[in-house]
């Protein structure tokens, strides 16, 4: 027998909790067991994903000595920079890297939202083997926007109190955030691997076209359709919303009864089309939302 799994059915019994109540404990217990192992074996994968990536990192050359005498001993000029200079000049840069920081956060351009895209007027071209492989960890591992959408949809599950076995305090939050993230992870895996096998294009262009009617047609219908590897004929998006089923449905393995893998996966299928399509909306108009308020145009690393 589980010891762990009814340790707090036994404890339910001494404190008088009737038979449907105690079944719901012991489906919360599950629950939260198969989560946590998916949430320790999702940590293992990053902790390696970050080690390997930090073997290319090149080494920063050390920032050189500070000057701090004022005059040259033996022909009394002025040779380097007070402490006094050094604070002011510090004081000034690190001004100038906090405004930095702030325009980087509002430039939705910059990829920390939107992700990479194709800007309009290039053309695409067939991604490599180690450029899909890049796409899919900056889409997925180690770029902030990949965790802070799952953080807004934790907020919204728990606004909504679902699961409803999960309690409303930060621990019923990590949960929410833990099984989105897993769902996440596993439905881009799928369909990075299965653009990869179709060679269809993962990336969203910007539309060829003027006004914002046609632009806007062109972003809904591109969350539905893409390219095959001639970047010409287009073809629909399988791997996309297959990868978004099995993830809704293996997201079931860890929640809470009742569960129902099939509705999961519908229902993961009907958030792609509708966050899908508003993602690629942001994209399209990212550059009149960046005019707005004032960001000025950046370069977006080509693929």
């Amino acid at each position: 027998m589980h010891r762990t799994e009814f340790k707090g059915t036994r404890d339910s019994k001494r404190a008088g909790f009737s038979s449907p109540q105690r079944g719901a404990l012991r489906n919360r217990c599950n629950g939260r067991n198969g989560l946590l192992q998916f949430t320790l074996a999702l940590l293992f994968l990053l902790a390696t994903i970050i080690s390997l990536a930090a073997q290319d990192v090149t080494q920063i050359p050390s920032a050189p000595e500070p000057q701090t005498s004022e005059f040259d001993q033996q022909t009394g000029e002025k040779t380097g920079k007070g402490p006094e200079h050094l604070a002011v000049e510090a004081t000034g840069l690190t001004k100038k890297m906090g405004q930095l920081a702030m325009v980087k956060a509002r430039d939705w351009e910059s990829g920390w939202l939107t992700g990479v895209f194709v800007k309009q007027g290039e053309t695409m071209t067939p991604l490599t083997g180690p450029q899909r492989r890049e796409l899919y960890l900056q889409q997925t591992l180690i770029t902030p926007g990949a965790y802070m959408k799952r953080m807004f949809a934790a907020g919204i599950d728990q606004a909504r109190g679902v699961p409803h076995p999960w309690d409303d305090g930060w621990d019923g939050y990590l949960d929410r955030f833990a099984s989105r993230e897993g769902q996440f992870i596993t439905a881009n895996s799928l369909a990075a691997l299965g653009n990869a096998a179709l060679k269809y294009e993962p990336r969203y262009d910007r539309c060829q076209c003027k006004g914002f009617w046609p632009r806007s047609r062109h972003a809904i219908l591109r969350n539905f359709i893409t390219f095959n590897e001639t970047e010409v004929d287009r073809r629909p998006q399988l791997a996309l919303y297959g990868g978004a089923f099995a993830g809704g449905a293996l997201a079931s393995v860890w929640k809470p009864h009742p569960r129902n893998a099939l509705a999961d996966g519908g229902w993961a299928m009907l958030g792609q089309a509708g966050w899908g399509s508003l993602l690629n909306f942001f994209i399209e108009f990212a550059g009149e939302i960046n005019r707005k308020i004032g960001v000025k145009k950046q370069q977006v690393p080509p693929y």
